[in-house]
């Protein structure tokens, strides 16, 4: 069973990463120690080519981590992203981008994971992130 709901993650990312608000980014799922994030394609979020920016992938990497993140330790906003390495695999087409995030390894200062980014009607992945979060003391 999770540690956190939807609501009680959109509230404190309401309240303290406006930037989550700004992309549009949506929760899908919560899963113990797992997470899906949706953004849909935007044209703010466009880059030339017609294809969804490297910044917004990365984003929504780094915010479906931390949710997968706090279903394994609660409401803690102080984890804090110490690392995050993307690799572009393909091209995404501008359509809605899912991420799907997966906590490896939980820690008692660290905490480390994957999340693999799929475009919308595409069957592999168009980017896959590393991170590695600071967990308060």
């Amino acid at each position: 069973m999770p540690k956190v709901t939807k609501e009680e993650v959109k509230a404190i990312c309401d309240a303290e990463l406006p930037l989550v608000s700004i992309l549009g980014a949506e929760i899908e799922s919560i899963g113990q120690g797992e997470a899906s994030v949706s953004l849909a394609a935007q044209q703010k979020l466009l880059r030339p080519g017609g294809t969804i920016s490297g910044p917004a992938m990365m984003a929504i990497a780094d915010y479906a981590f931390y949710i997968a993140l706090l279903s394994k330790i609660g409401l803690e906003p102080m984890a804090v992203t110490s690392n995050l390495t993307i690799n572009f695999l393909r091209k995404p087409a501008a359509k809605e981008l899912v991420a799907k995030a997966k906590v490896v390894k939980l820690g008692r200062r660290l905490a480390f994971g994957d999340v693999f980014i799929f475009s919308e009607g595409q069957e592999d992945a168009v980017a896959h992130a590393t991170c590695t979060y600071a967990l308060p003391e």
